[in-house]
């Protein structure tokens, strides 16, 4: 699997062969470590603390534990990987903004002057962006060196990209984790820009969640209430031509995904297959791990949910996946902004578990 990801050029490979590598990169994927969770929570219970008392600081340090398979888990080297694609279905008028606000947004993000950029640094993360599929051509051209296609096609009148595009968004992501992983990542968190992307990402919530999609859609970057009605029946009209088996994650990826969606499951599947937590960002992130658990449902165990978004369809996907998140920040910005914040609540629940004394040690009594 690894060697298959350390081909220089993906896209090289047959439909077969981008097949056999995501199943074995599903097969390598195994459940969090029960023992470890139960050493670190016996851990958790003998510090001077009522037990539980520190929620979700608590969970984070035992999911920590589970994942990394030690009793003493660490967050050494932090990044966020930030997938950008383009989204044909903006040509249905689902967007405020125009397309050519993708490449500028990237080449901020390059330059560290956005959102993303200031709140990573304020955690120490490093920002990995990667052009997996958008439609303007950038300069040097070596940064469009793992671009699949320029843009998906137009969801709302056939498949957003052919199955091997998608595939091949997968495992552009998975590559890309895998690269930041050999460099000495251990957090990983998730982020995009991409202008659309609301709409593909509601498209795959409302068909897994079984919603209408008056249920699920925003307003993304700012609709005024015409613009939600369209945006809403291009998702449902986009769903019923395309008709997406429900059943494999793939096919609902080619068919009303996104390439950046594709690389942001990629990603996830190789933090699980490489036993790397991965923070959630926003709803398109979300969409993201719905196709990742999707195509393999223990790469859930791995997800941390970093925060609610403003987007209705957010709450619909975490519930979906059965995670609770862990803050709520009233965000819709995406770009990984979240995940960044949630950054200092992973250092926090280390910390708890590895310097707070314990009854014993600090010679407090405990409970009766």
């Amino acid at each position: 699997m690894d060697d298959f990801l350390r081909q220089e050029n993906l896209s090289d490979a047959s439909l077969e062969e981008c097949e056999t590598a995501l199943d074995h990169l599903i097969q390598g994927i195994h459940g969090l470590d029960e023992q470890v969770m139960a050493a670190v929570q016996t851990r958790l219970d003998s510090l001077t603390k009522p037990q539980g008392s520190l929620g979700v600081l608590e969970a984070l340090a035992k999911q920590l534990g589970g994942i990394q398979g030690q009793p003493w888990p660490e967050v050494q080297k932090k990044a966020i990987l930030v997938m950008a694609g383009d989204h044909g279905v903006v040509a249905e008028g689902v967007s405020a903004f125009p397309q050519e606000v993708t490449p500028q947004m990237f080449y901020n993000f390059l330059g560290g002057g956005a959102g993303i950029n200031v709140l990573a640094r304020h955690a120490g993360a490093e920002v990995i962006c990667t052009d997996v599929g958008m439609a303007f051509p950038l300069d040097p051209p070596e940064l469009m060196a793992h671009r699949i296609m320029n843009g998906t096609h137009n969801m709302a009148q056939g498949p957003a990209m052919s199955r091997k595009e998608a595939l091949l968004s997968l495992l552009t992501g998975a590559k890309i984790a895998r690269q930041a992983i050999d460099s000495g990542v251990n957090v990983l968190a998730t982020g995009e820009v991409g202008i659309g992307n609301t709409t593909p990402s509601t498209a795959i919530i409302s068909l897994l969640t079984g919603l209408p999609p008056q249920e699920v859609t925003g307003r993304g970057t700012g609709l005024d209430d015409e613009g939600l009605i369209r945006k809403q029946n291009v998702i449902a009209r986009s769903i019923a031509i395309n008709q997406p088996d429900p059943k494999d994650g793939v096919d609902i990826l080619s068919k009303i995904g996104g390439l950046e969606i594709g690389a942001l499951a990629g990603a996830i599947l190789t933090a699980a297959y490489s036993r790397v937590p991965i923070l959630l960002d926003g709803v398109i992130s979300t969409a993201a791990a719905l196709i990742a658990v999707r195509i393999c449902p223990t790469a859930r165990f791995f997800l941390i949910p970093s925060h609610s978004s403003a987007e209705i369809g957010h709450r619909a996907a975490l519930e979906q996946l059965e995670l609770k998140p862990i803050m709520h920040l009233d965000f819709r910005l995406g770009e990984g902004t979240g995940a960044a914040i949630a950054f200092h609540l992973l250092d926090a629940s280390i910390r708890i578990l590895n310097e707070m004394a314990t009854f014993e040690s600090a010679g407090v009594s405990g409970k009766n």
